[in-house]
């Protein structure tokens, strides 16, 4: 694949309409799925999709935002970008695979939490970060993908995990680009040059120590969606099968190891 020759160019193939979106893994990588509804306290979130699969023929539960395509199905998912009950209905879809020992698979692909009145006033940065503390101490093996664009506590808050990933050409980042560029520059005509300052494509990521592997894309996702399915299948079986072989303490220790090392790359 030939290399494209900035970050901000990483940043546009992220967000490449022909991208494979969350329930294009659904159907290529699982089987059997079975999506759970619902946060039990007030709607249910149509921009984070979850349910029991079968990944390889192992039971697991998979989660992920799905940001649409047309742009009717845009709008019924609302762009990926979730509300408190879309949190909280994750909260309920990880303990009860906890409960039943079952491994959890995210995968992010959002510009961020909703950030509405009406989210806001049902309490978002209380869901986020309630959905990071279970994460944070969750039972069983976690591995979350970053398939597009990973922005802000909307990502983190599915992204606390035992194995971090990101395909080739997404991005991972506390804030866009064309915000960052707005605030440090006063114009989102700054944004590639925000882009590069964030550091947010997945080599320099990886560089950083801040996520543990790279999906190799082939000349993309966008024109190459099997060589994406067939490279994260195979990591995923692996990274299963290895988190698999730990024990609860092993899990919890290493996930607080991985967490407390952001300090020190951070401080860097």
């Amino acid at each position: 694949m030939n290399q494209p020759v900035s970050v901000w160019e990483r940043v546009k193939l992220a967000r490449h309409a022909d991208r494979p979106l969350f329930l294009d893994y659904i159907n290529t990588l699982f089987t059997e799925f079975d999506e759970l509804h619902g946060d039990r306290a007030f709607a249910d979130d149509r921009a984070i999709l979850g349910g029991l699969a079968r990944f390889d023929g192992k039971s697991v539960m998979v989660i992920g935002q799905h940001r649409g395509r047309s742009t009717r199905e845009r709008i019924t998912h609302n762009f990926g970008m979730a509300s408190p009950e879309g949190y909280r209905k994750v909260i309920r879809l990880v303990q009860m695979a906890e409960r039943f020992g079952l491994p959890v698979l995210t995968f992010i692909d959002t510009p961020g939490a909703y950030p509405g009145v009406g989210a806001e006033e049902r309490g978002q940065a209380e869901a986020i970060a309630r959905a990071i503390a279970v994460f944070s101490s969750l039972n069983t093996p976690i591995i979350a993908t970053v398939i597009g664009e990973g922005g802000s506590g909307g990502a983190l808050a599915i992204g606390v995990a035992d194995k971090v990933n990101m395909l080739q050409n997404s991005i991972y980042s506390v804030i866009s680009p064309e915000g960052c560029a707005s605030i440090l520059w006063k114009t989102a005509e700054k944004a590639p040059d925000a882009s590069e300052a964030l550091k947010l494509s997945a080599h320099n990521l990886h560089q950083l120590g801040l996520i543990d592997e790279v999906v190799d894309e082939g000349q993309g996702g966008h024109i190459e969606s099997d060589v994406v399915m067939t490279n994260l299948k195979n990591l995923l079986n692996k990274q299963l099968n290895e988190l698999e072989m730990l024990g609860k303490n092993e899990l919890l220790s290493g996930r607080y190891d991985r967490l407390m090392r952001f300090n020190s790359t951070i401080a860097l």
